[in-house]
């Protein structure tokens, strides 16, 4: 078995380096903007599981309207 992540890891000069969360978190959230200043926020899309709870894809349906203004949202419900 592999080992597990513990620390956030970022990628700099091709190579990753472990990272606190505030700049994995803050590098996250810069990605998401530079492709919706790009792209517009319909270039953003989420995919939720239907193995988690209905408050998570709740959330996460949320978080993609709300923050991002995509309403490109889908799950494996369907499966």
């Amino acid at each position: 078995m592999g080992q597990r992540l513990t620390t956030p890891m970022v990628r700099e000069d091709g190579r990753l380096r472990e990272a606190t969360w505030e700049e994995a978190l803050e590098r996250a959230a810069a990605g998401f903007q530079n492709v919706i200043d790009a792209h517009g926020p319909t270039a953003f899309g989420i995919f939720s599981c239907s193995k988690t709870t209905n408050e998570v894809n709740y959330a996460v349906q949320r978080f993609a309207r709300t923050v991002i203004g995509s309403n490109n949202i889908d799950s494996c419900n369907r499966t």
